[in-house]
């Protein structure tokens, strides 16, 4: 028994040499193959990359969309990519998997397409916003309530940075099917704020006034010169509403810091001209139960008492 038991283990050791003896000739037979297609893979990765940066600098040079061309660069490194993949495979020897991707494509594409429904959505998006463009790089935009500057068009997502620095990607199917307010596109804006005066105020001195001064701030347009008023009849003051047109190459700096400062110079201009800015007029109920106004002299006059008179 015990001599039958050494036959087997001897057994199911030569067995194992020879099976790691064969697997160790087919390794450094196919090693000369596993060689060069390493060497084929890290060629194609650096001429994806090369590439990619001749594509955008001849595309840059000839157009001045550069989403456009940094999408289509993005598209031939994949292609080089692929091409680089395909022929490690024939290196290797598996030259019927290569030959299957290629073969099923179709139906890969098909069955991919369902299981990556949103990727392939936001693929196609992309590329449709790449050659339709409704914004450039370093536009300032507004969508789905998100207002900042393009930063990149991306294969999946559009990469927003927002006036308070924070990046924001929206898929690229959100952006296609949403309303898109380029604030920059034409470089003109108009924007506009409201200032109340007094009712005894002369409304059209205040309002010349005010269309004088807006006009003397550096930064507002001068074709297109501001205009005043008057747009609504307040609770304590008649309400004068300014427009005023600006440049938006810097949506953040060309109208937002402009504005404040239309809005300085306004409100001292009218109160240096004797024009008054008074407060909302706060209403003050007495219920059934209070007879009488509950109010308190602070720092007045203290109540003398008969004992220090006397």
């Amino acid at each position: 028994m015990q001599e039958s038991k050494q036959f087997e283990f001897s057994n199911a050791t030569s067995d194992l040499v020879r099976v790691v003896n064969e697997y160790w000739e087919k390794f450094i037979f196919l090693l000369p193959n596993i060689l060069i297609a390493l060497l084929i893979f890290f060629v194609f990765l650096w001429l994806a990359s090369k590439v990619r940066a001749i594509m955008q600098s001849r595309l840059n040079s000839k157009s001045k969309d550069q989403i456009t061309a940094d999408y289509l660069a993005l598209i031939s490194k994949w292609i080089v990519l692929i091409v680089g993949i395909l022929l490690v495979l024939q290196t290797l020897g598996l030259s019927a998997v290569a030959g299957g991707i290629l073969a099923g494509a179709g139906v890969s594409a098909l069955v991919i397409g369902f299981a990556f429904k949103d990727i392939a959505e936001n693929f196609l998006a992309g590329l449709i916003l790449a050659f339709n463009r409704p914004f450039e790089l370093g536009d300032s935009i507004e969508v789905t309530e998100i207002v900042g500057k393009v930063k990149a068009l991306n294969l999946r997502t559009t990469h927003i940075r927002t006036f308070d620095s924070r990046d924001v990607f929206i898929p690229n199917g959100t952006i296609l099917t949403s309303n898109v307010v380029n604030l920059t596109a034409n470089g003109l804006i108009r924007s506009d704020f409201v200032v109340g005066i007094d009712y005894n105020d002369n409304i059209q001195d205040a309002i010349d006034l005010i269309e004088r001064i807006a006009k003397s701030v550096e930064g507002v347009l001068q074709k297109d010169p501001p205009y005043a008023t008057v747009d609504e009849l307040g609770v304590s003051t008649v309400n004068i509403k300014v427009f005023f047109w600006a440049e938006t190459d810097d949506y953040k700096k060309g109208l937002v810091l402009l504005k404040g400062r239309v809005m300085q110079e306004v409100t001292k201009a009218l109160l240096g001209n004797g024009f008054g800015l008074p407060a909302d007029i706060q209403e003050l109920k007495l219920y059934d139960y209070q007879k009488t106004l509950p109010v308190e002299l602070v720092n007045g006059p203290k109540e003398q008492h008969p004992a220090q008179d006397a």
